[in-house]
């Protein structure tokens, strides 16, 4: 069974964070899955990511709104060769 990529923020972020859904079109594996949470979460501004469970086109993305947009969080997954797309904040 898959499991959920999942990593918590930092206290000290967390008063600048935003949480955005983003839809990617590709099929991803587990092991896709956790390389793209690890790239996106090295990406600067973009606090965490995470899959939703049994839903694995959509991602959770949380950023440092002063730091970067969400056009900036959009770009980082495109960087990643994925097509995505902005669904909204939570």
């Amino acid at each position: 069974m898959d499991q959920v990529v999942q990593h918590v923020s930092t206290p000290a972020l967390a008063k600048n964070a935003v949480e955005i859904v983003v839809h990617i079109k590709e099929t991803l594996d587990e092991e896709q899955r956790k390389n793209m949470v690890t790239a996106l979460e090295d990406a600067k501004g973009i606090i965490g990511a995470e899959f939703c469970p049994l839903r694995y086109h959509l991602v959770v993305a949380r950023y440092d709104r002063d730091a970067i947009s969400s056009q900036d969080v959009l770009k980082a997954f495109n960087a990643l060769n994925v097509e995505a797309r902005l669904i909204g904040p939570i």
